[in-house]
């Protein structure tokens, strides 16, 4: 069975027919841009769960609209004025799907989203929208025929749109969905849904701190759409429509500049990031690594499923080297089982003692230069309250004494070995050990992977990321279940999971191994893919 990229969509039952398949494409499509999302920003604050919450009891069959018109509360039509955040937002991370029709229909013909829509792992995903997406044109006595889903999947969002996801403070975690270069179609689906849907507004007379130049006349007029007991926060100025579920994440989105939509030797979906948005040590790691602002992950449609196309880019800096594979210590070293693997080749003075590294980021060293091969193996966690699984792999043993000169004194202490030829930084001895099985042979390493995985780790690269996606989402799954469960000392976690749970992790842990890698080729960055 062949499976989607993401996790599965949101369920409100098993409609059949091209309502059904439209359905299953939106969700599933927006996922991946909701899964990516997460993924670089970073976990929940507070100690909440950020995988799915899953349930059996919701009953099957196509969604309702909940409420017609009719059963809508009455809003005052004057919209009220929004009171302007004072701070600016950057944009930290967006995805852009240049080829909406194209990934519609691979989604919606994809088996393993079909077999997920009557199961609690689809249903856990509906929560409160299968009424709002479900709803029809006749529920709401529109203009339009058929679900609220079908207009947004048919007409709004059939032209190239992007999801974008801000820096700033709890509404980080919230997106907004943005259709840059609206046409006809998708400008009078806008119009049908907003006459039919709006209930009160609010007007914002410019924009937050530092962010836009341009106000239009009268101000950002944010439409509020009520349908089924959900709210949807819209707008639309001259250049762009934006849809979310937070006002002041929809007037971020009107007035944020962002980098053109414009798709790329055939990627279809496209992930990119802004390092500024995340700090001086990004910003750093970013620079040593050569990588320019246009840096972007690229996936294309392959058949019913989106596979891995490769990372994309211009070379911005001296430090990345062209493509080596990477060693075979260096996959002995790395588990089987690791969600997620980044490597990447780049060049350093011979010493890395403070004075001279300095010297050579500012360009003022002459001495001697070295390529390392280096990587990170890391597993990321659905909780705050759970500890970080991280491990830095080093391969130069000579290098040992100079990094532990570079990571020591920081807020947390990592634990220092030598492992298969390289020098091994880790976040906890679990790790470490981990890390030992793998390279003794006692546990499955890298080299143990499906057969693509191996070809793809040993072909050429200048930086490699891989994501086995089914590892990744099944523990953020785990974590969200146990950080709502509240499993403490007083309430262990049971022997056995529910079974909705269960099949749950298995299911997601049957979606493939993905594989990004970028070769330098003087100032570009080829992008190349592989995986399961």
């Amino acid at each position: 069975m062949t499976s989607p990229v993401s996790p599965p969509p949101p369920a409100g039952g098993g409609g059949k027919g091209p309502s059904s398949a439209v359905r299953i494409a939106l969700i599933g499509a927006i996922v991946v841009g909701v899964g990516v999302g997460a993924f670089v920003i970073g976990r929940k604050s507070g100690g909440g769960s950020s995988g799915p919450a899953f349930s059996s009891g919701e009953p099957k069959g196509p969604p309702t609209a909940g409420a017609t018109v009719e059963g809508m509360p009455e809003v005052s039509s004057e919209p009220t004025k929004m009171e302007v955040p004072g701070a600016a937002a950057q944009p930290a991370v967006w995805v852009d799907v240049h080829s909406p029709a194209k990934v519609r229909d691979a989604l919606a013909r994809n088996a393993w989203l079909k077999s997920q829509w009557e199961k609690p792992l689809g249903q856990g995903f509906a929560s409160g929208w299968a009424a709002f997406l479900g709803s029809t044109g006749t529920d709401l006595k529109a203009s339009f025929k058929g679900a609220v889903l079908d207009v947004v999947v048919g007409q709004l969002l059939d032209t190239p749109f992007r999801t974008v996801w801000f820096t700033g403070d709890a509404r980080v975690g919230t997106p907004a969905l943005l259709v840059p270069q609206a046409n006809k179609t998708s400008q009078a689906a806008w119009d049908a849904l907003d006459s039919v849907a709006k209930r009160g507004g609010m007007v914002a007379d410019g924009c937050p701190s530092g962010m836009g130049e341009k106000v239009p006349d009268g101000g950002f007029q944010l439409s509020r759409w009520l349908v089924a007991e959900q709210t949807v926060w819209a707008a639309r100025t001259a250049d762009r429509l934006v849809l979310s579920r937070h006002p002041v994440v929809v007037l971020q989105a009107l007035c944020s500049p962002l980098p053109a939509l414009e798709a790329d030797d055939g990627a279809d979906v496209e992930v990119g990031f802004d390092a500024n948005a995340y700090g001086r040590e990004a910003q750093l790691f970013t620079h040593v690594l050569g990588l320019g602002e246009d840096t972007r992950l690229q996936l294309r449609v392959d058949g019913d499923r989106l596979v891995a196309k490769g990372i994309a880019g211009k070379v911005s800096g001296t430090y990345v080297t062209t493509g080596k594979p990477l060693s075979d210590d260096l996959l002995k070293l790395v588990p089987e089982d690791t969600p997620v693997l980044f490597a990447f080749r780049f060049m350093l003075p011979e010493s890395l003692e403070p004075a001279e590294l300095k010297a050579f980021w500012k360009g003022e060293s002459r001495a001697p230069l070295r390529e390392r091969q280096v990587a990170l193996a890391w597993t990321p966690r659905g909780s705050t309250s759970l500890a970080p699984e991280l491990a830095l792999l080093w391969g130069d043993e000579k290098d040992a004494e100079g990094l532990s000169a570079l990571f020591s004194g920081g807020a947390r202490t990592l634990v220092s070995t030598t492992l298969c030829k390289h020098v091994v930084l880790a976040t906890s001895p679990q790790e470490v050990e981990r890390l030992k099985k793998a390279c003794e042979g006692s546990a499955p390493n890298m080299l143990n992977a499906a057969g693509p995985v191996v070809a793809g780790l040993r072909a050429p690269s200048s930086v490699l990321l891989g994501v086995n996606l089914g590892r990744l989402l099944s523990g953020l799954a785990m974590d969200g279940y146990t950080s709502e469960a509240r499993v403490d000392r007083s309430s262990p976690m049971p022997k056995a999971l529910p079974p909705e749970i269960e099949a749950a992790r298995r299911d997601l842990e049957a979606l493939p191994y993905l594989g990004f890698r970028g070769n330098a080729q003087g100032y570009v960055m080829a992008s190349e893919g592989f995986g399961t």
